[in-house]
């Protein structure tokens, strides 16, 4: 909603219109972002706990997603402090800077994922050779520098009020991570037909589950993250072209973006039993 729609609509009842609908999105809004801190501050709390005391297969094989949840804990926070600065303007800037987390935090953790897991079944030499801790911490130190200056760009775009480009940022980034994805989820279906030569049928039968295990992890991840990104790519491009806002666009992709960050912890609880309908009687 911009001034000018509010400023110079000239009938006194279009201009009241025009408010509620704009103060109905805000309560939506907040009631999203409610849920999401309601639901996802003890999920991703509780993927995290599991993790860090070993319930899983350790830190070093799930560091990625330990790092997902924490970034999924900020992005709750963000939601948060935006409830809270609409009554409380000092911390406005706030929801603003970490606006950066919620866009390249989790489609670059996830990407990470991914291209783990493509290297497992596609290049386990590769894989093993760098499967040591330290080269997950260097890949997730330059990830969470890489958030650290997206949220200051985000800080810096709002303080030029130029929407544009901040919509533009949005849809450029999107689409790497997604062409990402789809190149791991192609890779590893390929990957799923082959055999190795010479090896025995039960072993091609234990390979052959680990291979479809993995493509089923990057095939959700990627799923999930285009119910996440779509939508606000192709509003976001609907935006630049036709260089008007709508408003309700962006409410879906937010109900979008909040829904589907609940696949990954349960996909994790699903994978390690802790999940009611995953444990068998």
């Amino acid at each position: 909603m911009n001034n000018y729609t509010v400023n110079f609509t000239t009938p006194e009842e279009s201009t009241n219109s025009t408010t509620d609908s704009f103060w109905l999105l805000e309560s939506l809004k907040i009631c999203i972002f409610s849920i999401n801190l309601l639901f996802g501050l003890p999920t991703h709390s509780y993927v995290i706990w599991f993790i860090i005391t070993g319930t899983g297969s350790g830190v070093a094989s799930e560091f990625f997603i330990l790092n997902l949840s924490v970034c999924e804990l900020g992005i709750c926070l963000t939601g948060l402090f935006y409830i809270i600065s609409v009554c409380f303007q000092r911390i406005s800037k706030l929801p603003l800077f970490l606006l950066g987390l919620c866009i390249t935090g989790r489609p670059v953790f996830q990407c990470l994922m991914c291209v783990e897991r493509y290297l497992a079944v596609v290049h386990p030499v590769t894989f093993l050779k760098y499967k040591p801790l330290r080269y997950r911490v260097i890949c997730c130190t330059a990830a969470w520098i890489t958030i650290l200056g997206s949220c200051f760009c985000s800080l810096f775009i709002d303080f030029t009020k130029n929407g544009r480009i901040q919509k533009t940022i949005l849809t450029l980034q999107l689409l790497p991570a997604l062409f990402i994805q789809l190149f791991c989820v192609v890779a590893v279906l390929r990957a799923l037909k082959q055999s190795g030569p010479g090896e025995r049928r039960r072993e091609r039968e234990e390979e052959n589950h680990m291979k479809r295990r993995a493509f089923q992890i990057i095939l959700i991840t990627t799923g999930s993250m285009a119910i996440i990104y779509v939508p606000f790519a192709t509003i976001g491009l609907f935006t630049i072209l036709t260089n008007h806002y709508i408003h309700k666009l962006w409410i879906t992709g937010l109900i979008c973006y909040i829904l589907a960050g609940f696949v990954q912890p349960a996909l994790y609880l699903h994978r390690i039993g802790k999940l009611s309908c995953s444990c068998s009687p």
